[in-house]
């Protein structure tokens, strides 16, 4: 946080990979902390809190430094219901404890009133996209792929054929390798 505060100018780094930011990163942090604190139960929450505080502050302050106004916040621009639907069905086929009703939702929109405002505002005025909850294709990773190979998708199917053994062993689905 100190670098981007010192330094503004880093603010305005790109990746060599056009789908890859800090800026994405960082909200990708907070929208992790948030789901942690507001929807996984018995989950332990301290270090979700402790993470959310501190890359909150670091967005607030630097959209301070770049005099920005948070932007309108609207709970479907990120996150619309069916894609936390999604988001909750995936969670849950993995395993994961989850808090239902009205008032986990209520929480994590709350959380994400705190922050999203100003990390749309820093994606505005710095033309880096925002990532998504839930990635609505399959994408295959920067680390997958190289100019030399000539199908960067055969990385992809070697992983895919990883899968497919497990699943003849009979090897529960995992986040990896799901069903």
């Amino acid at each position: 946080m100190e670098s981007h505060l010192s330094y503004p100018v880093l603010c305005f780094f790109r990746s060599q990979h056009d789908n890859q930011s800090w800026l994405a990163s960082l909200t990708t942090i907070l929208d992790g902390c948030a789901l942690v604190m507001a929807s996984i139960e018995g989950a332990s929450t301290w270090q979700a809190q402790l993470t959310f505080a501190m890359a909150r502050h670091a967005v607030v302050d630097l959209s301070q430094i770049f005099n920005l106004t948070p932007a309108p916040w609207s709970e479907e621009a990120r996150l619309p219901p069916e894609t936390l639907a999604r988001l909750r069905a995936g969670l849950a086929a993995d395993g994961v404890a989850l808090r239902d009703g009205a008032e986990a939702e209520g929480k994590l929109a709350s959380l994400r009133r705190m922050y999203e405002p100003y990390v749309s505002s820093l994606a505005d005025h710095l033309s880096m996209p925002l990532p998504a909850w839930v990635e609505a294709r399959s994408a295959v990773d920067n680390w997958q792929t190289s100019a030399f190979e000539r199908n960067p998708q055969q990385v992809a199917e070697t992983f895919m054929s990883v899968c497919d053994q497990r699943r003849a062993a009979g090897a529960p689905p995992t986040a990896d390798c799901p069903d």
